[in-house]
């Protein structure tokens, strides 16, 4: 059943009063899309376990050895898919004024320059040094 007018009003308020009143805790109330996007593949990872077991009992069964090799690595690609590292990317910090600052500026990186640059940088201070 979809709000009426009034109640959305006075929720985009209470959402508005939140977001001044505790800035940090309403930006950790957003829904976050790496989390959802690792339930659904762990989801996936445990369906693969249980079709590569499933294989594996009806390769065992019937006595087809080439079955059950099927599903031992069925589950073991499930596996390994369903705890895979994800991408994680830095998102930010909550400022005073509820603004999100980014990690790291466009344009910025951690470490400014090319791999190349970074490393002629090095030697050349090492050079510097009487090294």
């Amino acid at each position: 059943m979809p709000l009426s007018e009034h109640e959305q009003r006075l929720l985009d308020q209470m959402e508005q009063a939140l977001k001044v009143e505790d800035p940090k805790f309403a930006s950790h109330m957003v829904a976050h899309p790496g989390r959802s996007r690792f339930r659904r593949r762990v989801a996936v990872g445990v369906c693969g376990v249980v079709v590569g077991l499933a294989l594996v009992i009806i390769g065992m069964t019937i006595a087809q050895i080439w079955l059950g090799v099927v599903g031992f690595a069925v589950m073991v690609a499930a596996g390994a898919y369903a705890f895979k590292p994800g991408h994680h990317r830095e998102l930010g910090t909550v400022q005073d004024d509820g603004s999100v600052a980014a990690a790291h500026p466009r344009g910025q990186t951690r470490a400014n320059g090319s791999f190349m640059q970074r490393l002629e940088e090095r030697w050349d201070r090492r050079r510097g040094e009487g090294w």
